[in-house]
């Protein structure tokens, strides 16, 4: 399994997303992890390079809804309205079915446990073509 793991937006606390990137590698996933600060563009420029079976965001900056709002819309545009969305990170209980409203596969609001995140990426791992 292969997972684009991203920090979009101004948000310059990575450590979540570092802990979720080796708990991820720990269960076999590979791991493309973009960095801080991440434009919507840049995001799924990697997934299209990439080609991930998921892509994880962790969003501690409040912009969750804007931030997953346009990359939808840009996924949508590159035909990838197929690629599941994991959304993590600060992010209020009413956020959640917000959320899931615009296209995320999961959501994580803090403290959420990291067996269960795990087990959720797991879950959206796609049978490879090759050849």
């Amino acid at each position: 399994m292969k997972v684009v793991l991203a920090k979009p937006g101004l948000d310059g606390h990575d450590r979540g997303a570092k802990v979720i990137a080796r708990a991820l590698r720990d269960a076999g996933v590979e791991v493309v992890y973009t960095g801080l600060r991440q434009t919507p563009e840049q995001i799924v420029a990697t997934a299209l390079q990439e080609d991930p079976d998921a892509i994880g965001l962790s969003v501690l900056s409040g912009a969750h809804t804007a931030l997953l709002r346009k990359i939808r819309a840009l996924m949508a545009e590159r035909e990838l309205d197929d690629l599941p969305i994991l959304i993590g990170g600060a992010i209020p209980p009413k956020d959640v079915a917000v959320l899931r409203e615009l296209g995320a596969a999961e959501v994580f609001p803090t403290g959420a446990a990291l067996d269960d995140v795990v087990a959720a990426f797991l879950k959206y791992e796609r049978v490879r073509r090759t050849g």
